[in-house]
């Protein structure tokens, strides 16, 4: 058998004191896996983004990114590039057209996943610097060029039901998500952390290759980074467990 992926899962759960108070206990779980049981999903890692702030950070996770995905993809991992919005862009290449070339199956299960009220406030949009609002056109093109697509083997992908028929194909047994942000498309996306435990499949975060869209001018008043902490606990809480990169 080739070299398993053992990954340190770490959650959160409701427990109690030696005086009967509730606090959140931190729980680890050592799994493993073959690395063709796991796939990789890089969420929304554009070139570019509205608020500047968000596109600075991106700009460093990029090679941190291309890092550990390239490590993943020697050992047989399966990789999802999901730069939302800007699939056009990428209409002849052998990713994409790889990412189509599936017949779309059904889930099936339909898992009840709750939608819990968010730890920060992402109301006004989320940037951090200066004044700036959502726009209408998105400034983004395409995936950062700093993250690596391997023609070959790699797809490309945001619609949930092609990239969960190729899970399902392939015998995915958990979706590993990295990317941005955390607060918003990691969670909501079509091909994202909820849909996919409604479709019946097992997720986990990597927690310190994401970013939290937060205006750390709005609830709960902490700086951004912060912000993206109170998420990542949010996630190990509610819907998955999360792992450090060191991990892949």
């Amino acid at each position: 058998m080739d070299q398993m992926v053992n990954l340190k899962l770490r959650s959160q759960e409701i427990s109690y004191d030696e005086n009967g108070c509730r606090y959140w206990k931190p729980l680890e779980n050592d799994m493993s896996y073959d690395p063709s049981e796991l796939a990789i999903v890089i969420m929304d890692m554009w070139d570019d983004h509205w608020a500047k702030g968000a596109a600075l950070r991106c700009a460093k996770l990029a090679p941190k990114i291309d890092k550990v995905v390239r490590r993943a993809r020697e050992a047989g991992v399966f990789i999802v590039h999901g730069p939302s919005d800007t699939i056009d862009f990428y209409k002849d290449s052998p990713a994409r057209k790889r990412a189509l070339d599936i017949d779309v199956i059904a889930p099936d299960v339909e898992v009840d996943i709750p939608d819990y009220p968010m730890p920060v406030d992402g109301s006004d949009g989320g940037s951090d610097t200066n004044d700036e609002h959502p726009v209408h056109t998105p400034l983004w093109t395409r995936q950062d060029k700093n993250i690596f697509i391997d023609e070959s083997k790699d797809i490309i992908s945001d619609e949930g039901d092609i990239v969960y028929s190729h899970f399902k194909k392939r015998g995915i047994k958990r979706i590993i998500y990295l990317g941005v942000h955390t607060n918003m498309c990691i969670l909501h996306r079509s091909f994202a952390i909820k849909p996919m435990l409604r479709r019946g499949m097992e997720c986990v975060l990597v927690r310190d290759l994401t970013d939290a869209l937060y205006n750390p001018a709005r609830p709960p008043y902490v700086n951004q980074a912060e912000g993206t902490q109170l998420v990542v606990g949010f996630i190990e809480k509610f819907y998955c467990p999360t792992i450090d990169s060191t991990n892949i």
